[in-house]
This record gives structure tokens, sequence and C-alpha cells, in this order.
């Protein structure tokens, strides 16, 4: 399959890249530092030096024959504009439409709830917490995710990660709405290999299940 990473030079976006070239995908990347991706050379890979809040570079990333996206963009609490993920993914979905892309699979956040979710004590203290000293991160993810529900048209699908930290890539993971906390923790290595699985497995279209060991 042709796939293009957004956000491919930070820690879930290099996990992503590694194991979709590991499951013979052709990816394209957009990256505003080639020099920061971490990859070997590799006759499918394609790198695009760009910035993914420009939406002529978003289009360039898409090239003929891409059939899906996955979305890695991270969001720094000090440094990242405002509605970085949100912006971002309006590019992105605007030229999905253009290009007749219809798969984008995107890593959320465990503080954005949604119906299904099961809140309990520990689901209400991720929100206050993020609300309180991540508000960039929470508000960013939270638009980001309401711009995706509106988006029926587009097969999305994604995971809503508690606290993504460095690790194996074990496979045994949930993914669902039962309970969680701000105790719940998940590998990168984890979160990519749901998402790049995410990229031919229809079952979560249009949900975001939250993932955690």
């Amino acid at each position: 399959m042709k796939i293009t990473i957004f956000g491919a030079t930070g820690n879930l976006g290099s996990e992503c890249l590694h194991q979709a070239l590991a499951a013979g995908h052709e990816v394209s990347v957009l990256v505003r530092t080639p020099q920061k991706l971490r990859a070997t050379p590799d006759a499918r890979l394609s790198i695009l030096q760009g910035d993914a809040l420009n939406p002529d570079d978003v289009r360039l990333a898409l090239p003929e024959g891409t059939a899906a996206i996955l979305f890695a963009i991270g969001v720094d609490e000090r440094t990242s504009p405002r509605d970085l993920c949100t912006d971002t993914t309006r590019h992105i979905l605007q030229a999905m439409r253009e290009r007749r892309i219809q798969r984008l699979v995107w890593c959320g956040g465990g503080s954005n709830f949604l119906p299904q979710d099961r809140i309990g004590a520990g689901a209400r203290f991720v929100r206050w917490y993020s609300e309180t000293f991540l508000e960039h991160r929470h508000s960013d993810k939270e638009h980001q995710l309401e711009l995706l529900l509106a988006a029926r048209d587009i097969e999305w699908a994604g995971i809503r990660p508690l606290r993504m930290v460095p690790g194996p890539r074990t496979e045994k993971y949930r993914l669902g709405y039962e309970k969680f906390s701000g105790l719940s923790r998940i590998s990168f290595a984890d979160c990519a290999h749901a998402m790049v699985g995410m990229l031919q497995d229809r079952r979560w279209t249009h949900q975001a299940p939250i993932i955690q060991y």
C-alpha cells in the first residue's frame, strides 16, 4: 500500500515509519527537517521537505496512488503553534477529498472523551490534569476530534493513548472503551503497531478507542 506519514520525525512517527516499511508499504513523509528523520535509506521511502501547516505542501506529500495516511504529529506544550493538529488535519482532509483518498489513521489523546467511554474517577482526573497543565495539547486534540467526527465521508480511524512511553512492541494491548486512568501507559511502538494495523483493518472505522495495557 502507498501511504503518507505526517509527524515521521517524532517518537510515535518514527515507529510508524519503521513498522510501515517493515510491513512492506511504500511510504512518503513530509518533514520540516529531513536530518531529524530516523530511518535508514530505503527505495520505498520518499522524503519531502515542507510544512504540514502549508496546504500546498500537504498536497505534494500525497503522490498519485496514495491509498492512506498515518497522522502521528505530536504537540509540544511550549513551542507548537496553536491548533497544530487541527489545522494540519483540515488541510489533510481537504487534500484527501481532492485526491479521492479514503483512509486516515490518526493518534488523539486520552483526555478527549467520547460517548462510548466508561468514565470513572481515573478518567476524570486525566481530563482535569490535561485541561489544567496541558491545555494547549488537550484543546488542540479536542478540536481535531471534533473535526474528524464531522468528516463522515472519510474512512478515518484513530487511537487515544493515555501516556506514551519508550518501550518494546509487545502487541499485547487493549483497544476499546474500558475504564482508564492516568496510570495507564502504552509504548510508542505498540501505538504504532495499532495504527499501522488500522491501515487495512476496517473494524475501527469512524471510531477512536483508548489504547492501553
